[in-house]
């Protein structure tokens, strides 16, 4: 059964945001070395229950009507498999299937309640 996996924080001020999660929960953040600026966050211990996320900052194209500024993302099997079972279920697919250099697949998606959500097919093969 598909599991939420990784959240995605995107925040007007990233500095900001990550001064306030860091202060408040001792969440810590690590930059990633990848072609845009993004921050992956540790929430705890691995031995801990929970899951760890990401921090981005705003771009210019995000959409100021979203009221989402957190984004779950689901491992799934297949992306294409599963993009294809979210439109038939009265979703919709908003960013198409993207490679994450040597992390995998993902895709961007809305659910029935106009709620982004993200998928992920590992593949450290991505490119």
């Amino acid at each position: 059964m598909p599991r939420v996996i990784h959240f995605e924080i995107v925040a007007d001020k990233p500095e900001r945001a990550m001064k306030f999660y860091k202060e408040v929960f001792g969440w810590e953040f690590n930059k990633w070395n990848g072609p845009q600026d993004y921050w992956l966050v540790k929430t705890g211990e691995d031995n801990q229950p929970g899951i760890n996320g990401g921090l981005t900052p705003k771009r210019n194209q995000d959409n100021a009507n979203t009221s989402s500024r957190v984004t779950n993302t689901i491992d799934v099997p297949s992306v294409d498999e599963f993009s294809t079972k979210i439109t038939m279920g009265g979703g919709k697919v908003v960013s198409p299937k993207m490679a994450i250099p040597g992390i995998g697949y993902l895709a961007i998606c809305e659910d029935t309640e106009g709620i982004l959500f993200g998928i992920i097919q590992s593949d450290r093969n991505a490119k």
